[in-house]
């Protein structure tokens, strides 16, 4: 199901997540596909349970950073129960993501918060950035968009992880592909620019970066952690408003989708970009952390988030 283990043992965890080594492959995924498509989502949920003492037992390196986490959002030690929960969390969106890739939307009860903030901002018709983060299910969000006549959603990303979520979409369903944005190739740029004109909602997630790629450190429970500039500045570049955007598991079929305001550049003077940048990435981090606490479980980053870069 396109599960990796995650690696923190180099210099710059944070930076080293398009390296890890995938454990699954195209052809175990179109299998579990096969068979939860099949037998349906309830009967098919019995290898979660599986997959999750998997990662407990045999990820030495996914527990430690869980537990970090947990440690620190849940304000005490963190037990088994809890590091499985978080596992069990992982494995739930990614298993629903068969489901949602193929229009099961029947299968869920989707609340949406914030509404109002969306409909209002691509009203416009110039489009919008959706920053979210590795929490709970973007699919769940781009489902809403694929059934709600006028939402249209795709994901802009590093081209490296694109390669990877393709190759997992394209076990499940080929048609998903579509409204992917790789960037990093030489019409990048432009794809973005015509499906802002078109009115689509850019998602892009703000809390892992590349190697290199420059960072701006701000308490995050607790401590000082490394949130990537490039999304802001782009969505900066291009004039365009950001919105907040979670789509947080609940437990069984119940997710909770929540849009919020974080900034609006399309007036932007250049010479006050730097300053509305950083006042923008501050309130992602604060949005971020506010729902880090409220489902604390549905936080995904199994590396050590506070690590810095040049950390040996």
């Amino acid at each position: 199901m396109n599960v990796s283990e995650p690696q923190t043992a180099d210099p710059g965890a944070q930076q080293a997540w398009t390296q890890r080594p995938e454990r699954s492959n195209r052809t175990m995924l179109r299998f579990i596909s096969w068979i939860s498509l099949r037998l349906g989502r309830a009967p098919a949920r019995f290898i979660l349970a599986g997959i999750s003492l998997y990662f407990l037992t045999f990820s030495p390196a996914a527990k430690a950073a869980s537990r970090t986490y947990l440690r620190r959002v849940l304000g005490r030690e963190p037990g088994l129960a809890d590091l499985f929960r978080h596992f069990h969390s992982f494995a739930s969106t990614v298993h629903d993501r068969i489901f949602l890739l193929n229009g099961r939307f029947d299968l869920f009860e989707i609340e949406v918060h914030g509404k109002a903030v969306i409909d209002e901002v691509l009203a416009t018709g110039r489009g919008a950035f959706l920053m979210g983060a590795h929490m709970g299910s973007f699919e769940v969000v781009r489902a809403i968009g694929r059934n709600q006549p006028g939402l249209k959603v795709a994901m802009v990303m590093y081209e490296a992880n694109a390669r990877k979520l393709n190759a997992a979409l394209a076990a499940i369903n080929p048609a998903a592909m579509q409204e992917i944005i790789p960037l990093g190739q030489i019409d990048s740029m432009m794809r973005v620019q015509a499906s802002l004109d078109d009115g689509v909602a850019l998602g892009m997630l703000g809390d892992r970066t590349l190697s290199g790629d420059p960072t701006l450190r701000l308490p995050f429970l607790g401590a000082d952690a490394g949130f990537p500039l490039g999304p802001m500045r782009l969505a900066a570049m291009l004039k365009r408003p950001v919105l907040f955007m979670s789509g947080l598991y609940l437990g069984g079929n119940r997710y909770a989708i929540h849009f919020e305001r974080l900034a609006d550049f399309s007036t932007l003077e250049r010479s006050a970009r730097d300053a509305a940048i950083r006042t923008a990435i501050e309130a992602y981090a604060a949005g971020l952390e506010r729902h880090c606490r409220a489902a604390p479980y549905n936080w995904f980053n199994f590396f050590d988030f506070w690590r810095p870069k040049d950390t040996a």
